[in-house]
This record gives C-alpha cells, structure tokens and sequence, in this order.
C-alpha cells in the first residue's frame, strides 16, 4: 500500500468518525515508515477540511465534528509520540483557544502537540472560546503567549474582540497574541494588531521561540 493510500484512508476514518479504524491506520502509517506528522497534516487534518466543508455547507452537523475529533485525537496520540520536533531554544506558558462560535480545531491542536513536544506549557481553552475566557485566562493563568485561531470568516472577527478586550482591561501589553487558521493572513494579524501570525505547526513553534527569545525567555 502506498503512502498516498495509507494517507487517504486516515483522512476517511477521520471522516467516517471511527475511532478503531483511526487507531489501526495510525499504526499502520508508523510500520509503512510515514512521517508521523505527514500522517497528522495530510491524513487527520485532511479528514477534518472535509468535513469542515460539510458543516459549512449545511451537510455535517457538530455532533459528527466532536465525533470525528475523537477519532482524530486517538490517532494522533499514536503519532505523537514518534515525532521529530526541534527543540525550542526558549519555554514559556502558552495559552490556545478558538474563537467563539468556531468549533472547528484541528489547526489549534495540531500546535499543542508541536508546542507541547517542543517543551512548552500549554493552557488549552479548546474550541468556541468567549472573549471573556481569553481575557480572564490572560489575567489569571498569565501565559506569555496567546494563541488564537478560527476557520470560519464568520468567527474570525472575535480575534480583534479579545485584542480589544485586552487593551480595555490593561491587559494587552502583559500577553503577546498570536493567530492563525484557514481565512487568516499575516496582514489581516497586523491588521488587528496581533504580535504574530503561524501558518502551521511547524511555523508556530517558531513564532513561538522567537518571541520568548525577545522576551527574554530562558531555556
């Protein structure tokens, strides 16, 4: 079985919200020699584009979506472990969450595993985060970073909501927001007055590295 094989059958167990199925292909991706985070972009986040697009196209609704993220999860748990991940040069406390009304989060785990691998703290608020948690989390947890993503262009708009927020509650310069997602650019970040914006995972780790390394952040 080839690699692309291998590959499009994770992304339709991801789909197909089987979680056994999801396991077994995870297992056999590792024994075929597929980069395991191959297998997480273009097997689980793969199934998970196709059924964002049927959620927004009125064709899956969100029970089937949680369904498919525990199918996706036990996958990746598999993967995870066999990950390459440099290092970061510098730690510090990040806090993930998705925008509200976005229950899409694929992207935002996929940057906890790597963060998390790379040897960070990670606060996950999970997805459809109000503005409210954002900045309470920002004032009680601390984190050094915020990360913030959204798939939807509808729910994208609550990035500058918490940037907002932050700056009416004094809280803006204590944290360093970072955003990301499907609709999200890195003008549309400097638009809003984010600190960063991360592509995917492996973007994130270094976005991440490089503004605890401006901060001072030690190893």
């Amino acid at each position: 079985m080839s690699q692309q094989e291998i590959l499009d059958k994770l992304a339709n167990a991801v789909v197909a919200g089987d979680r056994e199925a999801c396991k077994r292909i995870a297992n056999e991706a590792l024994g075929a020699g597929v980069d395991p985070y191959v297998a997480i972009m273009q097997g689980c986040s793969k199934g998970m584009e196709i059924l964002s697009k049927k959620y927004d196209e009125g064709e899956a609704f969100v029970p089937e979506i949680l369904v498919s993220a525990d199918a996706m999860n036990d996958a990746i748990a598999i993967l995870k472990p066999h990950m390459k991940v440099e290092k970061a040069t510098t730690k510090g406390k990040v806090a993930l969450g998705v925008c509200e009304g976005d229950v899409h989060d694929i992207g935002k785990n996929i940057v906890k595993i790597m963060l998390d691998a790379a040897g960070y703290e990670i606060i996950d608020l999970g997805p459809s985060v109000p503005v409210k948690t954002f900045v309470e989390t920002v004032r009680e947890k601390k984190p050094d970073i915020l990360g913030i993503s959204a798939l939807m262009t509808m729910t994208m708009t609550g990035m500058e909501e918490v940037i907002v927020a932050l700056k009416d509650c004094q809280l803006r310069d204590n944290v360093k927001v970072i955003v990301g997602g499907g609709p999200i650019s890195n003008e549309y970040a400097e638009k809003i007055g984010a600190d960063g914006f991360g592509d995917n995972g492996p973007d994130a780790v270094k976005l991440v590295g490089k503004i605890m390394a401006e901060k001072g952040g030690s190893a």
